[in-house]
């Protein structure tokens, strides 16, 4: 029975010393890519762009948030063409 212990003590010494490694070395990696990414940054900044209000034709939505009049047209034709050709099916009863 002492060694099945002392097997078990190794394994999650082992285990915990695993998963220490792997915590240090991935916060380590977020360290230095951040300061990489700071320095960076500095040399090479993000362009600025002007938000200029303009009217987008290729918008879905309108601009207080509701479905464009256009979108409405187009899903109930499809809706009405799809009745039309399966009204004329026969229908299946389920008993």
């Amino acid at each position: 029975m002492n060694s099945m212990e002392q097997q078990f003590l190794e394994a999650g010494t082992l285990m915990l010393a695993g998963m220490v490694f792997v915590f240090v070395f991935l916060s380590l990696l977020i360290i230095f890519i951040n300061t990489v990414l700071a320095k960076l940054s500095i040399k090479f900044p993000d362009p600025i762009t002007l938000n200029t209000a303009r009217s987008n034709k290729k918008n879905n939505k309108a601009a207080n948030g509701e479905i464009s009049p256009a979108i409405v047209a187009v899903i109930s034709g499809a809706v009405s063409r799809y009745r039309k050709q399966h009204a004329s099916s026969p229908q299946k009863s389920t008993k």
